[in-house]
């Protein structure tokens, strides 16, 4: 069995809960145990974040959708460059097609 040096599984231990700092959710306050978020979308949801150790209350919301553009807000736009026409090249037979004999006397 491999074993792993302690100080190595402390500093991967201290990336990954570094990685969940910060981390938001929607927590509802509804009477009755913790359910899903599409049960009671009209009921004030709690926004709780992660600081390492715990759940900290940091606001308070009105209903599901406002949780939502809280939790998870629209990423900006691209904008891609404008791009130019490509040349018209014709009506041709295709790569894929073989001349016909009719043709190549035509040339």
């Amino acid at each position: 069995m491999h074993e792993e040096p302690l100080e190595e599984w402390a500093r991967r231990r201290e990336e990954r809960r570094d990685a969940s700092k910060g981390k938001l959710r929607a927590v509802p306050l509804a009477s009755g145990p913790n359910r899903g978020a599409h049960v009671e979308p009209d009921a004030p949801r709690v926004i709780q974040q992660w600081n390492g150790t715990e759940w900290e209350t940091v606001g308070v919301v009105d209903n599901l959708a406002a949780a939502k553009a809280l939790l998870h807000p629209p990423q900006p736009v691209e904008v891609k460059p404008t791009q130019w026409d490509p040349p018209s090249y014709g009506k041709g037979p295709g790569r894929h097609r073989r001349p016909t004999p009719a043709t190549e006397q035509d040339s």
